[in-house]
């Protein structure tokens, strides 16, 4: 994209999907306005995305002749008034979740496209906790959003078509290509991904096979860039863990329940590649 059309974006959180989406804005000349609320997050925030940003120009993700967007961290929401958009991309809790988007939308103007990065939650069920639910859609970015271009764009039930129009706009600017989905739980990526991770981890657990194994029978006989273990590390088994536990909830199909596995290495620490270990060891954390 050779010119910025859509102005500033806010993307509330800096954990690992924020500055993600935010390497992928800045990289396309978007100015970022950062929100969390802890400020040492932020300052981490900050240097992680001037380096994936490097990173991306030097794998040509990037417009050569497009400049930088201007980046502000901050952990004052006020900040947010004027965004075109607001990308909330916190913890995969619904209740955190909800409180984050009720809280953007009393802060921007009526009309502002507020989208929920969520991985697993029904959009409608947190659009329920905000002023103007018309106002709310959710976007699935993929894990590193600079190098996959290709998203979940997902309607909610009350999701207005003006906020859909503005979500495609935001990520044309992005150079996002948006797959247009229906409302639920897991939408449709994760409503499968989960439950193979799930049965891969409990494929490990069984003592079937290795984690190496058991991804390379995914790349070699299916061709998978990745293995489902890989994956998992890759989005981080905390995350895994919770949206499984979202999907468990919400439909109340076992399959979704996290095996003992998971849930004994996301208690001892073990996150996958921002921790330096998952299924797999990493040089260093993201």
């Amino acid at each position: 994209m050779s010119e910025n059309t859509i102005g500033r974006i806010a993307v509330l959180g800096a954990g690992v999907m924020g500055r993600g989406i935010a390497t992928l804005a800045v990289g396309c000349g978007v100015p970022v306005v950062l929100v969390d609320v802890d400020q040492a997050t932020l300052d981490q925030a900050t240097a992680a995305i001037r380096n994936q940003t490097r990173l991306g120009r030097l794998m040509g993700s990037f417009d050569a002749a497009v400049a930088d967007g201007e980046l502000e961290a901050t952990t004052d929401l006020g900040r947010i008034a004027g965004a075109f958009a607001v990308i909330e991309s916190v913890t995969e809790k619904a209740e955190l979740k909800a409180a984050v988007l009720a809280a953007a939308t009393a802060v921007v103007a009526p009309g502002t496209v507020v989208v929920s990065n969520t991985s697993a939650i029904p959009i409608d069920e947190l659009a329920g906790h905000c002023a103007r639910p018309a106002d709310v859609v959710g976007v699935h970015f993929m894990n590193p959003p600079y190098l996959i271009r290709t998203v979940e764009l997902i309607r909610g039930p009350r999701s207005a078509d003006a906020a859909i129009a503005a979500a495609e706009r935001l990520l044309a600017a992005l150079g996002q290509t948006p797959v247009h989905v229906g409302d639920g739980p897991g939408f449709v990526i994760n409503r499968v991904l989960q439950r193979s991770i799930n049965e891969a981890a409990r494929i490990v657990q069984d003592g079937v096979a290795a984690p190496e194994a058991v991804d390379a029978a995914f790349t070699g006989c299916l061709g998978h860039r990745t293995g489902p273990l890989a994956t998992a590390d890759l989005i981080g088994l905390d995350n895994v863990v919770d949206s499984l536990h979202v999907l468990l909830e919400r439909t109340g199909d076992e399959g979704y329940r996290p095996c003992d596995l998971l849930v004994a290495k996301v208690k001892s620490g073990d996150f996958g590649r921002k921790t330096g270990r998952g299924f797999f060891e990493y040089q260093g954390a993201l």
